[in-house]
């Protein structure tokens, strides 16, 4: 979608996913001036080998790391729902958060993860996409859908497109190269997740950027599964 007064919602399920699947593309388009708001679904408080560390501790300091990292991106704006690591589910109430969101931020796009990859895949990732998907439609959509929100003044949105990172069949592939370095700025800002392989992890980036591109002439990319809504 062209323009550059576009709104795009990131809808990730942990601190990092957006960042690992997307952040190049984020910081793009942050740059060509579209208003990007983050919804960080899950608190992360699970992912630690630390046997010191406390879910409590680890969900405060993942918070933090993912501020930095939508600031490096160049988010406007970064809502945490707050739910457990390892605990969402298709839930009436999760898919009516989301709903409430579309309809206050009203985004042009979406970004979240792919729901259909085959295992391993984090739980989260498939209930993230699949609740996000159901959201915008028909939900979002529906002014009968949720009728509480019109006592916020709350009007029904339709979401023009809808970008999965981590698809096994993308079909839409963007050029990355000039925001690559924001990306990997932005991965190290997970400094709990992150740990002492910083330098590993970004090699592999590096290398997955130029796979991808390489199939279509591009010399670093991300790749996605772009679903346009017909409504």
């Amino acid at each position: 979608m062209e323009g550059s007064e576009l709104t795009v919602m990131v809808v990730t399920p942990h601190p990092d996913d957006a960042e690992i699947g997307a952040a190049g593309t984020i910081a793009l388009w942050a740059r060509q001036g579209r208003n990007v708001v983050y919804v960080v679904c899950t608190n992360g408080d699970k992912g630690s080998s630390d046997p010191n560390m406390t879910s409590e501790r680890l969900a405060l300091i993942r918070e933090q790391e993912q501020r930095e990292a939508a600031k490096l991106l160049g988010a406007s704006e970064v809502i945490f729902l707050g739910h457990p690591d390892g605990g969402l589910e298709d839930t009436p109430a999760f898919r009516g958060e989301l709903v409430r969101l579309i309809r206050k931020h009203r985004p042009d796009v979406v970004l979240t993860a792919e729901p259909y990859r085959r295992f391993p895949w984090h739980r989260d990732h498939r209930i993230t996409s699949i609740v996000t998907l159901d959201a915008i439609f028909p939900y979002a959509r529906d002014h009968l859908s949720y009728p509480e929100h019109k006592a916020e003044g709350l009007a029904p949105h339709k979401v023009k497109e809808v970008y999965l990172w981590g698809s096994e069949e993308p079909d839409t592939f963007i050029d990355i190269s000039e925001t690559l370095s924001i990306k990997l700025a932005a991965l190290m800002c997970h400094a709990s997740q992150v740990g002492q392989r910083a330098e590993l992890v970004k090699q592999w980036v590096k290398e997955r950027a130029s796979t991808i591109g390489q199939s279509r002439g591009i010399p670093l990319a991300e790749a996605f599964h772009r679903i346009e809504m017909p409504y």
